[in-house]
């Protein structure tokens, strides 16, 4: 398991002194930075997706290129490169040349997860980053099969201590986010037994929840809203700031007395550490900007996304330790392991 100890001051102060170095490295004429002026960007930026097409990451960082491509002046090309959930395309950037032109969609799969519960992963989601700004927030939502005799949160936990033998939970994947959530919560709840099934990717557990292979899983909200709604799915709670309104009647887990299970994923972008500042505050300023458009909250809160609130590199890169640091917790308690 990666030991992550560096706190984020002390990250944050070790990425000012690299980039003041480049800044005194890069200094020309008259003592002004040799890049001063150079204008960012002037050509094409790859945004590489370390998924498949078609999955919650990817879906999100296709609706931010266009908005983005507008706002930088240049195309902005989604590239694909997934593997190794999410770590493949994760390694290419943070080994890519820190000039702003090849950034990743970051999430807690590849930025929290992997690098938790993965060997020689390659990559470290804060010392080898740059972590620029959030695209948005997914709530996660614990749901069972309607066969389960069970219509509430508190009678999902008495069931599941009851008859532990008779339950299986879906991730997308040994040590995948949806594992650790599941793991974290029967650490609160006290629930044991339970039979963990993974599959790989969303597809195949979707699948495996409607047709009752699996019992009960606690992932994202937005592979499973529609389901959900069409009552092929039945949702007992909500990790969210608030309830979602495509589903009020269901509560958050901060309701239910879990306030440490309320943490919805989150997608980002980020770039190689290392980046010169004035182009990381560019991309920041311009995936604020998109995010607060109100043609893009609309799209966002239409499929059960939270519209990312304003966040700063550093803040963002805060909350990143707090959730490793947590996370880590949860894999050392509950042994696990990845594939």
């Amino acid at each position: 398991m990666t030991e992550h100890t560096t706190s984020p001051a002390m990250l944050q102060r070790r990425k000012a002194l690299g980039q003041m170095a480049g800044l005194a490295a890069g200094l020309g004429l008259g003592g002004l930075p040799a890049f001063a002026a150079e204008k960012y960007p002037t050509r094409p930026i790859t945004l590489v997706v370390p998924f498949p097409p078609g999955g919650s990451v990817d879906v999100m960082a296709r609706q931010y290129t266009e908005a983005l491509g507008r706002l930088l002046g240049v195309p902005i090309v989604v590239e694909n490169k997934a593997g190794a959930g999410g770590s493949i395309g994760s390694q290419f950037v943070a080994r890519s040349k820190p000039d702003g032109y090849t950034l990743v969609a970051s999430s807690q799969s590849s930025h929290l997860a992997n690098p938790l519960v993965q060997p020689n992963l390659g990559y470290d989601p804060l010392k080898d980053f740059d972590n620029i700004a959030l695209m948005g927030r997914q709530p996660n939502v614990l749901l069972v099969h309607p066969s389960l005799p069970v219509k509430t949160f508190a009678e999902f936990v008495a069931y599941a201590k009851q008859y532990p033998e008779r339950l299986n939970f879906c991730s997308a994947g040994a040590g995948s986010m949806g594992q650790l959530n599941v793991e974290m919560m029967q650490l609160a709840t006290g629930i044991k037994g339970t039979t963990h099934v993974p599959y790989r990717g969303g597809s195949p557990l979707i699948t495996a929840v409607l047709s009752n292979e699996v019992q009960f899983g606690l992932d994202n909200l937005v592979i499973f809203l529609s389901h959900i709604q069409a009552g092929k799915l039945r949702a007992l709670a909500v990790a969210s700031p608030t309830r979602i309104p495509q589903i009020p009647d269901v509560p958050t887990f901060a309701e239910l007395g879990f306030p440490q299970l309320n943490q919805p994923s989150w997608t980002g972008i980020a770039a190689p550490a290392n980046t010169p500042a004035h182009i990381v505050a560019a991309i920041h300023k311009a995936v604020r900007t998109a995010a607060t458009e109100q043609s893009m909250v609309d799209n966002l809160k239409s499929r059960g996304v939270i519209p990312p609130e304003e966040m700063s590199p550093e803040q963002l890169e805060k909350m990143m330790a707090e959730r490793l640091k947590a996370y880590a917790e949860v894999v050392r308690k509950a042994n696990v392991k990845p594939e």
